[in-house]
């Protein structure tokens, strides 16, 4: 096989396979994905609204994330969409700027329930992170902000209280920073979920300098190397509802990026969940969890701080999933128009190889801008496919440039035969937006991963997965005892009838600046059942199921020793 130049060849000369697992037959056509949008029968109106302005605020083109999670726990995935707020204030002063929470009927509609929850926000608001940091068996919900963060604590009753003070979560003074997203895991184990916030660059709008064309008077927005980058927070969860800054003790401070998105996972399979976090235009982070409470950046030892021309790319969304169905955790990134959407393989000793070209990536990613995106299997054949949410960063890019700013979302369908990916161009309806959130989950109940998606100026696209294969599947809801009760970090090795292994793990932190349903989905193909499922929870504890029939949920609790 042809691999391009650069590290991917190096490791190639040096007899290390750059693609692995387990493959379909070398002729066999992907299954086809179809998603058709639901959203105006479902009765979702959201719009995202950026409050866009002549003088191109920075803050305007960077919204706003999604987040599928189930609050009111009737095993049906609700929406949460965050959204901007008026500028120069930054205020919600209208119900176009309210975040909007709509509650999952089951019957294929949905309800804004926002104001009888108490969340439409406050702020201009770019990401969302969803988890039951508290153990109480009820999702809360974290808003990562421009100047502001919220703590939305879930009462179970349906309603939400602003906690974000008695959590110790607010951040007081002149220089508080804008976070862009944010994720929940358990770095140390102790059963309780800590917060890693993710901070992009110092905005001042006074300060706004005018990019574009001074000539013709065509502005843009700026490209970041006009703003100071900022260090990401973590917090430690202590366990009692309240939270301890220790982002200068656990070492994460130390490093300065412009950072858009953060996804976790054990990539090195020592029990912790390690943390990799993308930079706009400045080297990706990966932080490797030492344990007792200490990071070390590693991203350009790993190979994944910059792409194998050595360029940091305007990195924007990620996930950190094993797509190759070899054990290991491999790493997709979107990225702007003329950078490709880099995919980083896991190879072993810690290290990561960039297989975007060999791949078939690069060619296909290449014209379009990625913002949020999800490493799901959306044809349930059993090989986990990519789905990208596209737009520019500018409204206006035509003025400037031949591409475009409305752009199609990509479905890059994974083809199971080594390194190959195909753009599924009949997956996605042919409308062309401004698209920017992305979050997974079925809606339905079907077994297949349906999709919420918000668009700039335009109501929200809900993505129903029609796709025709009968393939099987199975779903896992992971309920953790000694581990956090989310199960977060809790990795899971499946062998289908066929003996056709897979893995993935429990998460919510996907894409850019969404959360996603926790349920751990399996595609199974012709596979009427899985042979052997084995569960590795976050406290060590190992269980194992045998014969389990498909297509169906499974709710498993940790066993107790």
């Amino acid at each position: 096989m042809f691999l391009r130049r650069g590290s991917v060849w190096l490791l190639a000369a040096a007899g290390i396979a750059v693609w692995g697992g387990a493959h379909a037959p070398e002729n066999t056509p992907p299954d086809p994905v179809r998603l058709t949008d639901i959203a105006a029968r479902a009765g979702v109106r959201f719009v995202l609204n950026n409050s866009a302005t002549p003088q191109k605020h920075q803050i305007e083109t960077m919204v706003s994330g999604v987040a599928v999670f189930d609050y009111n726990n009737d095993k049906r995935p609700d929406i949460y969409f965050v959204n901007g707020a008026l500028q120069p204030k930054l205020e919600k002063v209208s119900p176009a700027y309210y975040n909007r929470l709509y509650r999952n009927n089951g019957d294929g509609t949905f309800t804004d329930t926002t104001d009888e929850a108490g969340v439409r926000g406050e702020g201009f608001a770019t990401g969302v992170a969803t988890a039951d940091y508290d153990n109480d068996g009820f999702t809360d919900i974290f808003i990562a902000g421009v100047n502001r963060n919220i703590l939305y604590r879930n009462r179970g009753d349906g309603t939400f209280e602003d906690v974000t003070v008695k959590a110790g979560l607010h951040i007081a003074g002149p220089k508080r920073p804008w976070s862009i997203s944010a994720g929940w895991f358990d770095y140390d184990n102790d059963g309780h979920l800590d917060l890693l916030v993710v901070n992009y660059v110092t905005w001042i709008p006074e300060k706004e300098p005018f990019c574009g064309d001074l000539a013709r008077n065509v502005r843009t927005y700026c490209h970041p190397k006009y703003y100071e980058g900022l260090p990401n927070i973590l917090y430690h969860n202590n366990g009692d509802g309240t939270f301890t800054d220790v982002s200068e003790s656990s070492g994460i401070a130390s490093h300065i990026g412009k950072g858009m998105a953060v996804t976790f996972a054990d990539y090195d399979n020592d029990g912790l969940l390690d943390v990799f976090v993308t930079n706009d235009t400045t080297p990706n982070f990966l932080f490797h969890n030492e344990g007792g409470g200490r990071f070390r950046e590693v991203g350009l030892r790993a190979g994944v701080a910059f792409n194998e021309d050595g360029r940091a790319l305007s990195s924007m969304g990620a996930d950190f999933r094993d797509v190759d169905n070899d054990g290991q955790e491999d790493i997709f990134v979107s990225a702007l128009a003329n950078e490709t959407f880099p995919l980083f393989r896991a190879l072993r000793g810690g290290l990561f190889a960039d297989v975007t070209y060999p791949s078939g990536l690069g060619r296909l990613t290449l014209p379009y801008s990625g913002w949020s995106l999800g490493i799901f299997d959306l044809n349930n054949d059993g090989f986990k496919d990519l789905f990208v949410a596209c737009g520019d960063v500018n409204d206006n890019t035509e003025l400037l440039s031949s591409r475009t700013s409305r752009q199609r979302n990509m479905v890059l369908v994974n083809r199971g035969v080594g390194a190959a990916f195909v753009h599924d161009e009949q997956a996605c309806p042919r409308e062309v937006s401004m698209h920017r959130g992305a979050a997974f989950g079925d809606f339905d109940g079907d077994g297949r991963v349906d999709i919420a998606v918000s668009r700039i100026g335009e109501p929200a696209v809900i993505y129903r997965n029609v796709s025709p294969a009968p393939n099987h599947w199975l779903a896992l809801r992971l309920t953790g005892r000694k581990s956090n009760r989310d199960a977060i970090g809790a990795r899971i090795h499946l062998v289908s009838a066929s003996g056709r292994e897979q893995w993935n793990h429990v998460t919510t932190s996907t894409g850019y600046a969404c959360s996603s349903d926790k349920t751990v989905f399996f595609g199974l193909g012709k596979d009427a059942s899985a042979r052997r499922i084995e569960i590795v929870w976050p406290s060590g504890t190992r269980q194992v199921l045998e014969n389990v029939a498909a297509d169906r949920y499974l709710d498993i609790e940790e066993p107790s020793s």
